[in-house]
């Protein structure tokens, strides 16, 4: 990890620090995503959990699966007990009002545990849903198992953010994070 980013979101950093905090343990870094919604890429996710995590190498356990590959990465569904360890701090890098297709969370979703596809409709009906706008610098926090969406930005401009994953739970028998 180059100085800069570990300056972000090493244990000392900004992120890092924050992390710590929300988690009431040390945590790492262990996905980082980056995300740029334009006028011309302009996408909605449809409502759903992350139940994935990036690992540097397929190892066959009970209780991890199924396995696939994204971007030459393996990423595998863990235990729920690894998904509640988990929080995602979304550093915004531009401005993100309600009309530029924001995070949208079902607050206190992540209680609910690993949810089924179809009851996700349920659990969002039920609400209540959180916009999570931000100002460029400002971080937007998610647990794990968090029931999120994001619609098509009505407004279209920049809305570029970086997501990273952290966790403060150790991976069994050689399983191993894919950000070491």
């Amino acid at each position: 990890m180059s100085p800069e980013i570990a300056g972000l979101l090493g244990p000392d950093g900004r992120l890092g620090k924050l992390a710590a905090e929300l988690m009431g343990a040390p945590a790492r870094a262990v996905r980082i995503l980056y995300f740029d919604k334009t006028p011309e890429v302009n996408w909605a996710v449809s409502w759903h959990q992350d139940r994935t995590i990036a690992v540097a190498e397929r190892v066959d356990m009970p209780g991890f699966g199924p396995w696939s590959v994204k971007a030459g990465i393996h990423h595998v569904e863990p235990p729920d007990s690894i998904l509640r360890n988990i929080v995602s701090l979304r550093l915004h890098l531009d401005d993100c009002g309600p009309d530029n297709g924001p995070l949208l969370a079902v607050r206190g979703s992540f209680r609910l545990g690993r949810v089924p596809v179809s009851e996700i409709g349920r659990h969002v009906e039920k609400g209540p849903i959180q916009i999570c706008c931000a100002k460029a610098g400002g971080v937007v926090a998610m647990r794990g198992l968090t029931v999120h969406a994001s619609e098509r930005a009505r407004r279209p401009g920049h809305r570029r953010v970086l997501h990273v994953d952290f966790s403060c739970a150790e991976l069994p028998c050689g399983l191993q994070w894919a950000l070491a």
